[in-house]
């Protein structure tokens, strides 16, 4: 097996066996708890030019399947495991984890210890990264690494460039695309919806022409200050259709409302985050995949009120509007991978659209 290494940019070299594709790659490192969904992880355009660290010790074993896609087009920057199965065990298995990853020219990393990496990052905070041949010169590495600038384009480079239709039945939603995954139009066309999806730079206008009953927002990558023409959009929608943000389309929602957000030091990624709600007490399991969060204070003289927090640290995870048919959710109600404690908030929205057209002359 062919060794390679990946470097941090505190100078700590790892060196493992080398998957999937055998090209450099450079990027945040991050962790994801999760036991199992690593097809969909990778699949997430969320974690777009990150080198995603898997905690859980074996990867792999049930190999790669047509279904459990969340893009077609993956955008992960890499993959560091502990142990990569070559021979799955699984009757929809199509392929193992090193051919997909081979296929889709994304790197890998097997054979480091995983849950150090990991305990490195929370309490350093995340790191950038680098993944590179044995043979390559290490002090070239770290000094290019330690310059590295990270691009803001994030979003658009994962967004679709032409709008859609994934035709359903019934309610017509606007589904902004800020790197959607597969799950959220799935779940929306299953309870009756008609989804046509738009780039993240669509003008409000654009939205206003095809008669929608509401608006989605999606998750996506990197920071919310980045997307400032979604922002400028959202704040021409609110007060005029009902819309229901998931993870960055959180954010971008907060922020067209007043708020602000900040970087958190390693991020949630998980798919076992208790969420409590804070009108009802109620505490879900959630899955969750995110660097930034909405600044609680910044909520204070908005026209958000805070609706859900994180058990473990107490960062927003979901608003409302005070005045006009809007929420959000940090978190992942669509679930893939995790639990779906929370996938009834999809059943609030359709059920907050219905009760705006009931409010208002249809055209």
């Amino acid at each position: 097996m062919r060794k390679r290494k990946l470097m941090l940019e505190n100078g700590i070299v790892l060196t493992g066996e080398a998957l999937g594709s055998l090209r450099q790659t450079t990027g945040e490192v991050v962790f994801n708890t999760s036991m199992t969904g690593y097809q969909e992880i990778l699949s997430d355009p969320s974690y777009c030019d990150q080198i995603v660290t898997l905690t859980y010790p074996l990867i792999g074993n049930y190999g790669i399947n047509r279904d459990d896609f969340e893009t077609l087009n993956p955008s992960a920057g890499g993959l560091i495991v502990k142990e990569s199965a070559a021979h799955p065990s699984n009757f929809r298995s199509a392929a193992n984890l090193d051919e997909w990853l081979k296929e889709k020219d994304i790197p890998a990393l097997a054979g480091v210890d995983t849950r150090m990496l990991t305990r490195m990052i929370r309490e350093h905070g995340t790191l950038y990264g680098r993944l590179f041949g044995e043979q390559e010169e290490e002090k070239e590495i770290l000094e290019e690494l330690r310059a590295f600038q990270p691009t803001r384009n994030k979003v658009k480079k994962v967004s679709t460039q032409h709008a859609y239709h994934a035709p359903g039945t019934g309610r017509r939603v606007v589904l902004m695309d800020y790197g959607a995954k597969h799950g959220i139009a799935r779940n929306l066309i299953k309870r009756g919806c008609d989804v046509f999806v738009l780039p993240y730079n669509s003008l409000a206008e654009d939205i206003f022409k095809l008669n929608p009953d509401g608006v989605m927002l999606s998750n996506g990558p990197g920071d919310p200050e980045d997307v400032p023409e979604a922002v400028e959009t959202l704040k021409k929608l609110i007060g005029h259709l009902p819309i229901f943000g998931i993870c960055l389309g959180h954010q971008l929602l907060s922020l067209a409302c007043g708020a602000s957000s900040s970087k958190l030091k390693f991020g949630h990624r998980g798919a076992n985050h208790p969420v409590k709600d804070v009108r009802s007490g109620r505490v879900d399991m959630t899955s969750q995949n995110h660097g930034y969060t909405i600044d609680r204070d910044s909520l204070m003289g908005t026209d958000l009120q805070l609706t859900h927090v994180n058990v473990n640290d107490g960062t927003v995870e979901g608003v409302a509007h005070n005045h006009y048919p809007a929420f959000s959710v940090q978190y992942h109600p669509e679930a893939s991978p995790g639990p779906e404690d929370s996938n009834d908030l999809f059943d609030e929205f359709t059920a907050m659209i219905d009760k705006h057209r009931a409010k208002t002359p249809q055209v």
